[in-house]
């Protein structure tokens, strides 16, 4: 697991030094926040093929509102639907996200921004897989720190979590064998460039961005983990509208999860001063 991550670093700063970079990250969010006053539309498709469940493909699709309520408080809220859990596609889970810039020192193309966030969601899905999210498999909170680095051409982010399961059968959690997972910690590590346009002259400018991270988690009730690398391709259209194809795959793990390998999705758009105009 050392090896991997220090071979993911190297490859990072060896591709990624002399390009250009954004923070607008595909699987993980930065430290950044939304512009004050402004309002994004999201959704999120996560598609896995066949799994160890169905023998036929399954996806989950998120909706959300991300609300920028200040310069350094940005909340989001949204629910979940698919047919992971069931044969038929049903609603899945509602959740809340806030996060809050702690920290935040500015020079000429380059900055650095450090945020706390904490998450929140209710799922009707059952208990199952060791894997633990909040974007529909499992009920519970968490809470981490994000430290994003802009450097001129590169951006890194780096993120800490910790969650916690909430579900009933956690008071009787002695009886299930194997044990079940409540608690876990998660670290990721992200870079991107900005590959076009090489030089802005319009805001209506099409961007494209190049995005490749690391993502873990581990157990902290039988010590269970893996390690995913997630590329990703970013389309940015006029300044306001993004749209992220990105796909995951296990590196190393020894989790009981509901696939190793999915594609990501996302397509948004975000109204500046939405708020402001009605205040």
């Amino acid at each position: 697991m050392n090896r991997l991550f220090c071979l993911f670093i190297f490859l990072v700063h060896f591709f990624l030094i002399d390009l250009f970079a954004q923070e607008l990250y595909v699987f993980t969010e930065p430290a950044s926040v939304m512009p004050a006053h402004s309002l994004t539309l999201r959704s999120r498709t996560h598609g896995m093929g066949a799994n160890a469940m169905y023998d036929r493909f399954t996806f989950r699709n998120n909706l959300q509102l991300v609300a920028g309520l200040t310069g350094r408080w940005t909340m989001r809220v949204g629910g979940s639907w698919g047919n992971m859990q069931t044969y038929a596609v049903k609603p899945e889970s509602i959740g809340f996200y806030s996060r809050y810039r702690l920290l935040s020192t500015d020079d000429i193309h380059r900055h650095f921004r450090l945020a706390a966030y904490i998450e929140g969601a209710y799922t009707a899905a059952p208990f199952r897989h060791d894997e633990v999210t909040l974007m529909g498999d499992k009920s519970g909170i968490e809470a981490g720190l994000i430290a994003t680095r802009l450097s001129q051409r590169l951006a890194l982010s780096v993120t800490g979590a910790h969650t916690q399961v909430l579900h009933g059968t956690r008071k009787n959690a002695a009886l299930f064998d194997p044990a079940r997972t409540f608690q876990t910690v998660q670290f990721s590590f992200s870079g991107g460039y900005l590959l076009f346009p090489r030089e802005y002259k319009d805001y209506r400018q099409t961007n494209l961005n190049l995005y490749a991270e690391l993502l873990s988690q581990r157990s902290l009730d039988n010590k269970r983990y893996y390690v995913d690398a997630a590329p990703a391709l970013q389309l940015i259209f006029a300044s306001r509208t993004k749209l992220n194809l990105g796909y995951r795959f296990e590196l190393a793990g020894t989790m009981d999860r509901m696939a190793n390998r999915s594609w990501l999705l996302t397509l948004e758009t975000t109204w500046l001063g939405f708020f402001k105009r009605r205040a």
